[in-house]
């Protein structure tokens, strides 16, 4: 699919940190539809806190964040639902409920105020539920679900949700290798196949080399760098961003890290 010309995500001068400590420094960085950022650095290094400014969950240090051409404020909660949807590092389960009452819960943003789901929406669900390999899950409690089993049922719920941005924050946590790859595999998909963008944190640059286009990589004090993923997962690169030497070895197509 061919990248359009405007942005979907815009955040220009964009300050990130808490506290005391800034992450990012006038940050400027533009995501359309088909393109795929890949977001790494070391652990504290602010990944997560970045991602959630540019969900507009988190307000930033000063800088703009614009989705679609309008600011978060502009747009209201369900209008940036309708476009951006989230998938956070860690959620809590405080109430028992079912697999596909979980995923329904996705669809809450196309609903009016007075409406129910139906049965187009449990389609939507069920659908998705098949994707992430949970077909056969509909009545389970979630409560019983393992950590890689909720994992899938939160990218379900996201699917469903049908943005055309998708922010991650660690998409393959709790995930064995066939479900990163299939998960991964899926959000791919969306920007290539269906007019999404989408940006992930992730932890494994060969990830980043085999689904993402562009890739951000964030230092924890204040330097970000992003640009083409051939150019910014490079070994010099990699190893000063995590601290530790690398070597890079490219077979096939993929990309092989290795501790020196």
């Amino acid at each position: 699919m061919s990248v359009t010309s405007a942005p979907l995500l815009e955040a220009r001068g964009l300050n990130v940190g808490i506290g005391a400590r800034v992450f990012c420094r006038d940050l400027d960085l533009e995501l359309r539809v088909g393109e795929r950022l890949a977001i790494l650095g070391r652990n504290g290094a602010g990944k997560s806190t970045l991602l959630s400014v540019l969900a507009g969950l988190r307000a930033p240090l000063t800088g703009k964040v614009r989705l679609n051409g309008a600011s978060y404020a502009e747009l209201g909660p369900r209008q940036a639902a309708l476009t951006r949807g989230w998938l956070p590092q860690s959620r809590g389960d405080a109430f028992a409920s079912t697999v596909l009452e979980t995923a329904l819960t996705g669809r809450h943003p196309h609903l009016g105020r007075w409406n129910w789901e139906s049965a187009r929406d449990a389609e939507i669900v069920r659908q998705a539920l098949a994707a992430v390999g949970l077909a056969d899950f509909e009545q389970r409690d979630i409560q019983t679900l393992s950590g890689g089993e909720r994992q899938r049922l939160a990218i379900a719920t996201l699917l469903v949700q049908q943005p055309r941005l998708f922010l991650l924050d660690e998409p393959a946590a709790c995930l064995d290798l066939k479900y990163q790859i299939a998960m991964l595999t899926l959000f791919a998909d969306a920007a290539r196949e269906h007019g999404a963008a989408v940006a992930m944190v992730l932890h494994e640059p060969a990830l980043a080399w085999r689904f993402c286009d562009r890739v951000l990589l964030v230092h924890g004090d204040g330097r970000c760098e992003h640009g083409a993923a051939a150019e910014m997962l490079s070994a010099n690169r990699l190893s000063a961003l995590y601290d530790y030497p690398l070597k890079i070895f490219e077979r096939g197509g993929q990309l092989c890290l290795i501790p020196d």
